[in-house]
């Protein structure tokens, strides 16, 4: 299938779970209008997280309420953001970003998660060295997109490479540029599988055991369904 199709799915499951990603969306979002004021122009956090609610269909009234909650005066609740670093089933590396107004109740949530799947949750920084920190634009196969024409329009634009696979191209960039790599692609038409910076790994572990594939399979589903998870990453290769 590839890792693009594996994404396609994965995205097609969140999709099935809408209210949980408007949540996490508007909690992004009134945290980047609290820190940095209401104004997209001026505060690239919130442009960035405002672009992803839009990715996902969120409509405008619940984003627009989620900037007016951060900008007001007391912004809200006081949200807290925190990184954890663990293993999954057959020692696959796992880091979840969570953003929460509880942290007692999150880390006590995430531990369950991985002790329930055969994981176990690390010490800072025992796996965060097997990921960088990239953005990465994946685009889907399709009438009109060439390997050749896309590497141009993307080079020109600043990436720093650009990856074929089955079913489509991932463009990476560092994360300084990937705002302006994202949007010089847009106005050329092309559409995104996903666009964001994320922490990409650089090796890939295959979980041969069905046991443990599906364990994984479940920890990444527990992981996503937390309102106070924000991102999960791993370097699990699906076959």
């Amino acid at each position: 299938m590839g890792r693009i199709g594996n994404i396609i799915n994965r995205k097609g499951k969140q999709d099935a779970k809408r209210a949980s990603v408007f949540t996490k969306h508007a909690r992004a979002i009134t945290v980047a209008a609290k820190e940095g004021g209401g104004d997209p122009e001026y505060n690239a956090a919130l442009k960035t997280a405002i672009e992803k609610a839009k990715a996902d269909n969120m409509p405008n009234d619940n984003i627009n309420r989620a900037v007016a909650k951060g900008s007001s005066a007391g912004g809200g609740e006081d949200y807290f953001s925190n990184t954890y670093e663990g293993y999954g089933p057959g020692g696959v590396a796992v880091i979840v970003e969570t953003l929460t107004d509880n942290k007692n109740r999150t880390a006590g949530n995430v531990r369950y998660y991985f002790d329930k799947n055969g994981g176990n949750l690390g010490t800072t920084g025992c796996v965060g060295f097997m990921f960088d920190r990239k953005g990465q634009i994946l685009i889907a196969e399709a009438d009109g997109v060439t390997e050749d024409q896309l590497m141009d329009d993307a080079l020109e634009a600043g990436a720093d490479d650009i990856l074929t696979e089955e079913g489509g191209f991932e463009v990476i960039t560092t994360p300084e540029d990937f705002g302006a790599v994202r949007d010089a692609l847009l106005e050329k038409g092309y559409e995104f599988v996903s666009a964001d910076v994320k922490l990409i790994p650089q090796t890939t572990t295959v979980l041969s055991d069905e046991a443990q594939a599906k364990a994984m399979e479940k920890l990444v589903d527990m992981l996503e369904d937390d309102d106070d998870v924000q991102n999960v990453f791993h370097n699990w290769e699906q076959e």
